[in-house]
């Protein structure tokens, strides 16, 4: 994948405070890529200062080859959507789309034409006339999506285009989002802090805390084999345990563990033993509700001891004598998860394959 952008040791200072801390980082051409992290973490500064609406403190940024540090916003090869979509209410559909283009000074029927094609590929053709006030919440995101897609920009940057909208139309537009990205080709640039919707869109993903990347992955590999534990306490939730090393190879740590036994995992990268102990994780779904006497070559006893309805799934909280934290189980309701009483007696399988080790 050719890259689009590149973004090196870029810091940015507001007095005393560190909203960037030398970050680095490279997206490629095409790619939807997302910065996912709690708010004030930095990732809505590191998305302005690629579109140039903020100023690095130091580093530098290119885009397609070329550093675009002081050049302003509207001479970059960029466009954005912001949070709060920045409709004009005074214009229509039509009128929204072409604002941008004025400043291009193209004959009408090329503006009609470029507008018309920026509407249908965010399938609103049909309302160019009706009036920013007459659109529903998923209308004026394809309003504002549209606007940024008819000045052709090399890459788009979205600034939390979907937190204003209710639950059921954030998931209908994230797969309109997707879909779009794919007709269109060019390179997305996502801020979210809804771990789902980063997972569910992007073919990568950095998750930042304090204004550094913690990691950069695909959806699968960050989520399955999270660095830290910050990172996979955040995406997702995971339940933790100590270990004490009991061996160590170049990619691999041999351990002890409370109740899981003794078991072998991947060293994670820049891993550093502390007094010879290593934490542990495990996702709450790669614990399995064992329902008959069915042998397990890795169970655990519990018990019980609270448990949360969510439709599809139910979250157990189960004390698992010797260890200090009782474990958190996602199980679906296929099988009557959702009628496991509170103090019921549970037996639990699992892969030690699950287990992995995490830095911090």
């Amino acid at each position: 994948m050719a890259e689009m952008i590149s973004i090196r040791s870029v810091s940015r200072n507001y007095g005393i405070y560190k909203a960037l801390d030398e970050v680095s980082l490279d997206i490629g051409a095409g790619e939807f890529f997302s910065l996912l992290g709690p708010s004030g973490c930095g990732k809505t500064t590191l998305l302005r200062s690629i579109a140039g609406f903020d100023t690095p403190t130091s580093g530098d940024i290119r885009i397609d080859g070329h550093s675009v540090i002081g050049t302003p916003p509207n001479r970059r090869p960029t466009n954005m959507v912001f949070q709060n979509y920045a409709i004009f209410p005074h214009l229509n559909v039509e009128e929204n789309v072409a604002y941008g283009l004025k400043r291009l000074k193209l004959d009408a029927s090329e503006e009609r034409r470029r507008v018309g094609d920026a509407l249908d590929q965010v399938r609103l053709g049909a309302l160019g006339k009706r009036g920013a006030n007459e659109l529903s919440g998923g209308q004026r995101q394809r309003v504002a999506l549209a606007r940024a897609l008819v000045m052709r920009p090399k890459v788009l940057l979205l600034d939390e285009p979907l937190s204003a909208l209710d639950k059921k139309l954030r998931e209908e537009m994230q797969v309109e989002l997707r879909s779009l990205q794919k007709a269109v080709g060019i390179t997305f640039i996502l801020v979210t802090h809804d771990q789902y919707e980063a997972l569910g869109l992007s073919d990568r993903i950095a998750v930042m805390f304090g204004g550094r990347i913690a990691q950069v992955a695909t959806p699968k590999d960050i989520y399955q084999h999270p660095l830290t534990r910050e990172v996979a306490d955040f995406l997702g939730g995971m339940n933790f345990m100590k270990a004490r090393i009991t061996g160590e190879s170049a990619g691999e740590l041999s351990v002890e563990t409370q109740r899981f036994g003794s078991v072998r995992v991947a060293k994670p990268l820049g891993f550093a033993a502390r007094d010879g102990h290593a934490t542990l994780g495990i996702r709450p779904e790669r614990l399995r509700v064992l329902w008959d006497d069915t042998n397990a070559n890795h169970s655990l006893q519990g018990q019980v001891v609270d448990r949360h309805y969510f439709g599809e799934i139910t979250h157990l909280i189960v004390d698992v004598p010797g260890m200090e934290k009782p474990l958190s189980v996602s199980e679906t309701n296929n099988f009557g998860a959702d009628d496991i009483p509170v103090g019921a007696p549970i037996r639990l399988a699992y892969d030690p394959d699950a287990l992995v080790a995490l830095r911090g």
